[in-house]
């Protein structure tokens, strides 16, 4: 038990401060991504900070299992390292042993992954897609600059103003084209501000002085309406629909599902636990060095190993959406493959000592 905490310590311990690195790393680069939407005005700048968060949770799925593998490695290559490793097997500990506190930490990151994959993922998609979806349909005249032009609703409306008044919320020289299922809409007007309906109580926005122009897609002649006030709604939130998105589907819409996609993305949330306790276990004997080469001598090849499989691991995702892989038995070769390349790594150093005795 000495031992086995021992061990556990050595990869706990920089597994939580990686991770909490990575964390950070990845969170500053969304930072940089979603930044540059707020400064332009296409996300309120208190969204960032949400949807930053759903990213994080999206990858920590990801982010674990590399981080608890990587670590696996060091750690052990540490012991190697400091001769501590040879002390263990020259009093009796087997390379088994040394397996069982890898194991032990491996199923409990392993849980937690799940957790992630199979629930926190969907969920954190859904609210993603949520909130980047009504931060683009729901337009603020308050969050434009001057002279630049803002695509809501997925470029099926457009708009732009000359100069905009962020003290009194307004803009001037507006234009807005809307494109409709059967013709498309362009308002010109001198002067527009966003206000509240007290009617309904949903945004709008009133224009003044300004010409309203229809034409058809049927090839019947448009029309102009030239006025001094007039209005027009803004999306409200709950009639917003959203894109249908396998990534936000729950864990239980998938499991009877039949469809090739539904199925890859089922199988990948259930392969995410079984790989990090694949990759753990792969850490052990990959680790195995000499005291000279030092505890990040197979760090490289630890890397080179993880991206091989995680690329293939997305590529046979794709080709199974795309029915090019039949789904039995769809993503499971890569895990297939990475449990023989741990009976590989295992097998070396049993020839390797056979080859000393002889």
């Amino acid at each position: 038990m000495i031992l086995d905490r021992y061990i556990m310590r050595e990869i706990i311990k920089p597994t939580v401060a990686v991770c909490s690195i990575l964390v950070f790393i990845f969170g500053c680069y969304m930072a940089t991504r979603f930044l540059v939407d707020a400064l332009s005005g296409q996300l309120p700048g208190t969204t960032v900070f949400i949807l930053i968060l759903l990213r994080i949770a999206i990858a920590l799925e990801v982010l674990l299992p590399t981080t608890l593998y990587l670590c696996v490695v060091v750690a052990l290559g540490r012991l190697y390292k400091d001769s501590e490793m040879t002390a263990l097997f020259a009093c009796g500990v087997s390379l088994g042993r040394i397996f069982r506190p890898v194991f032990y930490t491996a199923v409990a990151i392993a849980v937690v992954v799940a957790s992630l994959s199979l629930f926190i993922r969907p969920w954190a998609y859904k609210q993603y897609y949520r909130i980047k979806a009504n931060a683009e349909a729901n337009f603020d005249l308050t969050r434009m600059n001057d002279g630049m032009f803002y695509e809501t609703k997925n470029g099926a409306r457009v708009i732009y103003a000359e100069e905009v008044d962020h003290q009194k919320d307004e803009a001037e020289r507006v234009f807005i084209r809307t494109e409709r299922d059967d013709a498309l809409q362009v308002i010109f007007a001198k002067q527009a501000h966003q206000s509240l309906d007290p009617a309904s109580g949903k945004q709008i926005l009133v224009f003044s002085d300004g010409y309203l122009y229809e034409f058809s897609r049927t090839g019947v002649e448009g029309r102009v309406i030239q006025f001094e006030q007039s209005a027009m709604p803004l999306e409200p939130k709950e009639n917003l629909r959203l894109k249908y998105r396998v990534k936000a589907a729950p864990t239980g819409a998938l499991v009877r599902s039949s469809d090739s996609e539904e199925i890859a993305e089922f199988q990948w949330r259930l392969s995410t636990p079984l790989a990090t306790i694949l990759l753990a276990l792969i850490g052990v004997p990959l680790s195995r060095s000499s005291p000279r080469q030092g505890k990040y001598a197979k760090i490289t090849t630890a890397v080179v190993v993880f991206a091989v499989y995680y690329n293939l691991s997305a590529l046979t995702k794709k080709w199974v959406e795309r029915g090019i892989l039949d789904t039995i038995p769809g993503i499971w070769w890569t895990q297939l493959l990475l449990a023989g390349v741990l009976l590989v790594l295992l097998w070396q150093p049993t020839m390797a000592f056979r080859r000393r005795g002889k």
